[in-house]
């Protein structure tokens, strides 16, 4: 029996640990989210990319002496816009960059008049953030950072693509041809035509320049930083902290791709055609980062001419836009998405979900409508787990009265207990197996809810505007009357206190509990899990609540079927 419980409260135990550690080290042992200003200053106004890393990569140019706003840079220079159904921004011809990009459908906040996220941004800002692609090569003029292209048209559409041509003095025309969907998959074809009089030798490449870390966290759960999917595998192992100034990870690679994810934004380069490729992460001399690859070196003879070709996605995580452009060849770009230990079960949870929200229009219902359905499809295991419970509940007094009778001598203890649980044909081992799987259920949940963009900003009803937020709503500014902010670790809402109020009367229908210490455990838990909860997004606590409720009704709806009362497991004295 002691062995039962001690496996329940330790799988209980683990389910808190899972999501206390994020909590508490996010507060107590914080990842550091930025660089600091004086390193954001200079990382920020790099002029051209950094130094090489990657076999082929270019060299950097000196940079301006301090920040500028991003408006101030656009208004200089010409550029090529880009307008697409869910992009707006442009390509700066100095350099062939595409430096400006905002995501339309994305808005900073919640407020109606919050503006939309803004993913790259030129140099000489705050919060540079450009790809750009190129050539390096012996003996010949390429074209580098300050190189001016001329384009052939002033706009870039969906279906209307712009050539960048650049000829240098040797008789060599670089041209890039960019052309973009109607997402955030942007095409990039790179052409070198030899007009010269001998053989050339260049090698190709593509970068991605950001000036500092993403404000988001990264934690053991969640991967937010340099990321690529190189040499047949994902890589989540490289951080902001590896990468310190002249430090660089490299890889040797058939395909894949390589770039920066956000906790919901990715920017990512994939050569196409899956050719042999070397690329690196790199931390910058000025604190920033660098993602690049090259290409294989390329010889181009006289009269001929070269060409490869690059993806770059640029935008918002969205599982479906991922899986749709693996699909069309980006190997395994949903890896984008750090799904974890659990990601064949997350995945169709995902699906799920998604069309439920489609199908309902309401991201909140669609959570509880799910809840509903895995409850659903768990209860014949939860009707023997309640059974084998108010069979517990019902034999509590007489094993109250072999543990008084037997305190001194734990091993006739347990004999008499197993002979009870024989006369009474009670299996006491039945209450683990729907608790062991719903670790993995709220954990792909959990995961689902924290990464996807989807849900962000979803409303779902009443005060919760924002489900991928904690509950705005705490008693300690009367339910948001007051202006103030109650520090987190007192950030209570309303839907973490129902959480804390139904796992309390969820605790109180299982069986009382023989040992002090768990009994004590138990009391308490709880209220920890209330706090511990209310940070987390409204979404994951909602599913919480819900299944709480559900599990009540069902103890309950049991327990009258069974004529049991709470009053059946008050201890008989001895």
């Amino acid at each position: 029996m002691n062995d039962n419980r001690n496996m329940i409260l330790a799988v209980v135990l683990s389910a808190l640990v899972l999501l206390g550690w994020g909590f508490l080290s996010n507060r107590f042992l914080p990842q550091p989210a930025e660089t600091p200003p004086a390193a954001q200053q200079a990382a920020g106004t790099d002029a051209a990319v950094p130094a090489p890393q990657a076999q082929g990569a270019p060299a950097p140019t000196a940079a301006p002496a301090q920040l500028r706003p991003v408006d101030a840079v656009l208004g200089e220079g010409r550029r090529v816009q880009i307008d697409t159904p869910r992009l707006k921004g442009s390509i700066n011809l100095q350099g062939a960059r595409i430096d400006d990009l905002v995501l339309l459908n994305e808005r900073e906040s919640i407020d109606r008049n919050s503006a939309p996220v803004r993913l790259l941004a030129p140099a000489g800002t705050k919060d540079a953030y450009f790809a750009t692609f190129g050539w390096t090569g012996d003996a010949i003029q390429a074209p580098n950072g300050t190189t001016v292209w001329t384009p052939s048209a002033a706009v870039l559409k969906p279906g209307q693509p712009v050539t960048l041509r650049w000829s240098n003095p040797t008789g060599q025309t670089f041209e890039i041809v960019l052309s973009v969907d109607n997402d955030y998959l942007f095409t990039a074809q790179q052409r070198v035509i030899n007009r010269g009089s001998g053989a050339v030798a260049v090698r190709p490449y593509g970068l991605i320049n950001r000036a500092a870390a993403s404000v988001d966290q990264s934690s053991w759960t969640v991967h937010v930083g340099p990321i690529g999917f190189l040499d047949g595998r994902a890589d989540y192992d490289t951080d902001w902290s590896d990468l310190g100034p002249g430090q660089a990870k490299r890889f040797d690679s058939t395909g894949g791709w390589i770039g920066f994810t956000d906790k919901y934004w990715l920017t990512a380069l994939a050569p196409a055609g899956d050719p042999k490729l070397s690329a690196s992460f790199t931390g910058t001399p000025s604190r920033g980062f660098q993602a690049d690859y090259a290409l294989g070196q390329q010889v181009v003879a006289p009269g001929r001419a070269a060409q490869t070709e690059t993806r770059l996605f640029a935008g918002a995580k969205e599982k479906a836009l991922l899986d749709r452009y693996e699909d069309a060849g980006i190997t395994k770009l949903s890896k984008s998405i750090d799904w974890g230990w659990f990601e064949w079960f997350m995945r169709p949870i995902f699906d799920l979900l998604s069309w439920l929200f489609h199908a309902t229009g309401n991201f909140g219902v669609a959570i509880i409508i799910l809840t509903c359905i895995v409850r659903l499809i768990m209860f014949p295991i939860a009707q023997k787990q309640f059974k084998s419970f108010a069979a517990m509940r019902k034999v509590q007094p007489k094993l109250k009265v072999i543990q008084e009778k037997y305190k001194n001598d734990k091993q006739k203890q347990q004999q008499a207990m197993l002979k009870l649980y024989q006369e009474e044909k009670i299996n006491p081992a039945a209450g683990c197996l729907p608790i062991l799987l719903q670790i993995p259920i709220f954990y792909a949940l959990y995961k689902v809810l924290m990464l996807s963009v989807e849900m962000r900003h979803q409303p779902f009803a009443l005060w919760i505007k924002d489900l991928s937020a904690p509950d705005p709503l705490t008693p300690l500014n009367l339910f948001g009357l007051l202006n103030f902010t109650p520090p987190g670790f007192l950030y209570l809402g309303i839907l973490p206190i129902l959480l804390g109020v139904t796992m309390w009367l969820q605790f109180k229908l299982n069986p009382q509990q023989m040992d002090p210490t768990q009994q004590a455990v138990f009391k308490f838990m709880p209220w920890v899990m209330m706090f511990v909860l209310a940070p987390f997004a409204t979404g994951l606590v909602l599913y919480w609540v819900t299944s709480n409720i559900l599990t009540i009704a069902q103890q309950w709806w049991l327990y009258r079927r069974f004529d049991l009362h709470l009053s059946d497991t008050h201890p008989v004295k001895t």
